[in-house]
C-alpha cells in the first residue's frame, strides 16, 4: 500500500512539475537565438541503430531530433536490413534533411555492431546515443551546449530521464545524483541521456562485442574510467519509451542483459585494480560488487555513551554475541560526570582482553572526547558507534570493511533501523529543511527506496557518527573531529572534510543494525542545549557555506528540500 500510494502521488506531482519547469514554446524559440550566440558550437552526432522499428514510433524519434533548439547536429542511423516499410521511411527523411545520414546494412548485425556501423558515419566532436524508439526533449542538445561553455574539459555528460507511454503520457521521472561511482557499480543509472566526446570514445573503443544487452553499461564504465570531467545535467532530457520488449517496462525482458552487465562490471573492477566478485543485486538489472581484501585489520570500535550506561552494556553484548569478524577491540569513553555506580558498571563491562576504557576529563564535548579515544586505539580502522546499537547481521563489520579498505574511500555508513523496523536513515542529505536530515527516514523496512537507494551501495555526502567507519590514516589526515562541534555537526563536518580530500563516502545496505533511539530525536529537536546547538549550527553554516549553496551533489535539485522522502519539488 505504501509503495502504490507513493507512486500515485509522485505521478500526479510529476505532471505539475512538467508544467512548472519545462520550457514553453516561447522559451524554445529563445533558445534557438541564444544558441547562435555561444562561442563554442560543436557538431553533435546522434547515433541510432534501427531494425524493424514500427514506422510511427521511428518517425516520432526522428522528429524529436529535428525539433532540437540547437541546430548543429547530425543523425547517424544504421539500419540492420529492416523491412521495406521502415527503409522507405528512412529514405524519405534522409532526402528531407541533409543532416540525417543513413547506412543500410546487408543484414542485422545485432545492437553492438549496428551501433558501431552508425558510429562510422559520425563526424561530430561529441557523440550522443538515442534508441530507435525513444525521444529527446527539444532542448536536450541545447543543454549539452550550455554545459560545454562552462565546462570546456568535460567529456562525458548524462541527464535525468523519464518513461513515456504509447499515448505520450510521461511518468517515473528519475532525478539522478551527480557522478556516484558506487551507485554506478550497483545499477546503470547514467544510461540516458549519454553524450561522450568522440576523441575519448575513439581512445577507449566504442561498443564492444560480447556485451549485447549491456553494451551501454560497458561503454559508460570505460568512459568514466578515462574521463577528465563528468557532468550531470539535472533536467529531463530523455524519454524512455515503454513497450513489451523494452527494459523500461520489464526487468526480465532481456535476461541476457544481466549476464552481460555483470561481465561488464567485473571487467571494470579488474581494470581498476579492485579484487571483487560481482553478484546479482536486488533485481536482475541491479548488481552487487563484493570487494575482497587479503588483510583483516584490527578495528577499533569507539563507543561514546550518551546518558545511560546500560545502553552501552547492551550494545557491547550485542557486538560480542553477534559479530563474526574476530579482529576488533572496543574502546569505551568514560565521562567524568558519570556516577560511581555507572563507573563501576563500566569496569565490569570492560573486563576482557578486547575491551578498554578511556576517561574523558573535559567538559561535555563529543568531538574532543572521541579524538582522545582515537589516541588510545591500536587499530588501522576506526568505527564510531552510538551506545544504543543492536547488531542484526553477523557480517556487518566485513560488509563495511570491504568498502573502507579501498584506497579511494574515506568513510562508510551502515543501514540503521528503528526498533519498529522502519528505516532510521540511509545516510544524510544536506539542505533538507535548511539543515540536514536522514535519507529515507520512516520508510518501511522492505522498501527499496528511491531508485534502489535503500538496497544498493552508493556514495553520499555525509554519514552520521551513530555508525561510522573510517581508516585511521584518513581520520588523522583530515584532522579528526572539529572540537568546535561539541554537540552536533561533528560527524557531518568530518564527512565533508573527507570529501574535500577527494575521498568517497559510501553507504552500504548490507551492514544492518537497530538504533534504539527515539524517532523524534534529531538535530532539530535537541531542546535542552538549544543555545549550544544554535551556535554550532551557525558555525557549520558559515564554515561550509559554499558547499551548502551549491547543494548536496548526491541529491538532485529537483527533489524536495521540505522532507526526506525524495518527493518531487514543486517550485
Amino acid at each position: 500500500m505504501f509503495k502504490l500510494k507513493r507512486k500515485v502521488i509522485q505521478c500526479l506531482t510529476y505532471q505539475q512539475w512538467i508544467r512548472n519547469n519545462e520550457p514553453n514554446k516561447d522559451d524554445l524559440l529563445q533558445q534557438v537565438l541564444v544558441a547562435e550566440t555561444f562561442v563554442y558550437k560543436p557538431l553533435i552526432s546522434i547515433i541510432t541503430p534501427v531494425w524493424n522499428t514500427p514506422i510511427e514510433i521511428l518517425e516520432e524519434t526522428i522528429i524529436s531530433v529535428t525539433e532540437q533548439t540547437y541546430s548543429k547536429w547530425e543523425l547517424c542511423i544504421a539500419d540492420g536490413n529492416s523491412n521495406a516499410e521502415t527503409q522507405k521511411l528512412l529514405k524519405i527523411w534522409a532526402k528531407k534533411d541533409s543532416r540525417i545520414k543513413i547506412k543500410f546494412l546487408d543484414k542485422n548485425k545485432g545492437i553492438v555492431e549496428n551501433t558501431n556501423e552508425a558510429l562510422s558515419l559520425a563526424k561530430g566532436e561529441f557523440i550522443a546515443f538515442l534508441d530507435h524508439d525513444d525521444l529527446l526533449a527539444p532542448f536536450a542538445l541545447f543543454e549539452i551546449l550550455k554545459k560545454l561553455q562552462d565546462n570546456p574539459k568535460a567529456n562525458v555528460f548524462y541527464s535525468d530521464e523519464d518513461k513515456i507511454r504509447q499515448n505520450g503520457r510521461r511518468f517515473d521521472a528519475f532525478f539522478k545524483p551527480d557522478f556516484s561511482p558506487d551507485y554506478l557499480r550497483s545499477l546503470n543509472y547514467m544510461t540516458h541521456f549519454m553524450v561522450i566526446q568522440k576523441k575519448l570514445g575513439d581512445e577507449i573503443g566504442w561498443l564492444q562485442e560480447g556485451c549485447d544487452g549491456a553494451q551501454d553499461y560497458d561503454l559508460i564504465l570505460r568512459a568514466t574510467e578515462k574521463s577528465r570531467e563528468i557532468v550531470h545535467i539535472p533536467q529531463i532530457l530523455y524519454h524512455w519509451r515503454v513497450s513489451s520488449e523494452s527494459t523500461a517496462s520489464a526487468a526480465n525482458a532481456k535476461p541476457y542483459a544481466n549476464i552481460s552487465g555483470k561481465k561488464a562490471l567485473q571487467d571494470h573492477l579488474k581494470r581498476g585494480g579492485h579484487p571483487a566478485q560481482v553478484e546479482d543485486g536486488y533485481s536482475s538489472t541491479w548488481y552487487r560488487a563484493q570487494y575482497q581484501h587479503a588483510i583483516m585489520p584490527l578495528i577499533s570500535i569507539i563507543i561514546s555513551p550518551s546518558n545511560h550506561t546500560l545502553n552501552a552494556e547492551k550494545t557491547i553484548n550485542s557486538i560480542l554475541k553477534k559479530t563474526a569478524y574476530p579482529n576488533y577491540e572496543i574502546i569505551l569513553i568514560e565521562n567524568k560526570n558519570m556516577e560511581k555506580k555507572e563507573t563501576k558498571l563500566y569496569k565490569q563491562i570492560a573486563q576482557g582482553n578486547r575491551i578498554d576504557t578511556v576517561k574523558w576529563e573535559g567538559s561535555s564535548n563529543y568531538s574532543s572526547a572521541n579524538n582522545k579515544a582515537v589516541e588510545q586505539t591500536k587499530g588501522e580502522v576506526l568505527l564510531f558507534l552510538d551506545d544504543a546499537i543492536q547488531v542484526i547481521n553477523q557480517d556487518w563489520l566485513e560488509e563495511m570493511l570491504q568498502f573502507v579498505l579501498r584506497s579511494d574511500v574515506g568513510a562508510v555508513g551502515a543501514k540503521l533501523y528503528y526498533p519498529d523496523d522502519t528505516i532510521q536513515h540511509g545516510g544524510l542529505i544536506l539542505g533538507i529543511d535548511n539543515l540536514v536530515r536522514y535519507s529515507h527516514k520512516h520508510f518501511p523496512k522492505n522498501s527499496t527506496g528511491y531508485f534502489g537507494q535503500l538496497v544498493l551501495a552508493h556514495n553520499i555526502s555525509a554519514l552520521p557518527a551513530s555508525c561510522l567507519m573510517v581508516r585511521k590514516q584518513v581520520f588523522q589526515e583530515v584532522g579528526g573531529f572539529n572540537k568546535n562541534y561539541s554537540l552536533a555537526f561533528g560527524d557531518i563536518d568530518l564527512s565533508l572534510k573527507i570529501l574535500e580530500k577527494k575521498y568517497l563516502n559510501v553507504w552500504t545496505p548490507y551492514a544492518k543494525l537497530y538504533h534504539h533511539k527515539s524517532k523524534k530525536r534529531d538535530h532539530k529537536t535537541i531542546t535542552k542545549k538549544e543555545n549550544r546547538f544554535a551556535k554550532e549550527k551557525a558555525y557549520f553554516e558559515q564554515q561550509w557555506a559554499d558547499f551548502l549553496e551549491k547543494g548536496d551533489p548526491y541529491y538532485n535539485p529537483n527533489l524536495t528540500l521540505d522532507r526526506e522522502d525524495f518527493s518531487i519539488a514543486l517550485k
